[in-house]
């Protein structure tokens, strides 16, 4: 069974968000091969138990009053673009999250959520190109010089500090931010 579409996630078995598992949903009592794994905002325990399915249809929203991303978090808190609240929805309720070092953000571009590419650290974001290094680059407030340099050098995408990378799906623009623990 192919898994859903998520406009703001696109690949979350790639960004380890979505396994494989056997595990049945607490929200439909369905075994479909596979379990979000990724932050959920509930009164109920619900960690490692919802299926992507329920994600993004909404229902997981509307039985457990979850979300999987804090709706102020979505555009950075008012550092970037801002968004609609149909677009907040989207992302909050019926997309795929993502865990971090502190609290995560989701970055906007064009007055659109941007789409979540993963985890990223120096080599991963060198093969994104410079657009990405910028976009990390004044994340940090650094300079182009040393201190960035070390920085750079200290990046790793499952260690700290370590860079979460989006697409703008308007434009097609690399963006995001650095966090460590």
């Amino acid at each position: 069974m192919a898994l859903p579409e998520f406009k703001y996630h696109p690949d979350p078995l790639a960004t380890g968000a979505v396994v494989e598992s056997d595990d049945e949903c607490e929200c439909c009592e369905r075994a479909r091969g596979y379990i979000y794994i990724g932050p959920v905002y509930s009164e109920e325990e619900l960690d490692e138990a919802l299926c992507p399915w329920c994600i993004a249809d909404g229902s997981a929203h509307e039985k457990f009053d979850a979300s999987f991303t804090d709706e102020d978090g979505i555009g950075g808190h008012g550092e970037w673009d801002p968004v609609s609240d149909d677009v907040i929805e989207e992302v909050a309720y019926r997309t795929p999250g993502f865990s971090g070092w502190q609290q995560e953000r989701w970055w906007t571009h064009c007055d659109a959520a941007a789409a979540y590419i993963g985890r990223a650290g120096r080599d991963e974001l060198l093969s994104l190109g410079q657009q990405a290094v910028d976009a990390i680059r004044e994340d940090t407030g650094l300079s182009d010089g040393p201190e960035f340099e070390t920085f750079m050098r200290e990046l790793d995408k499952d260690g700290s500090p370590t860079a979460y990378i989006f697409r703008c799906v308007t434009c097609g623009a690399l963006g995001g931010y650095q966090d460590c623990d």
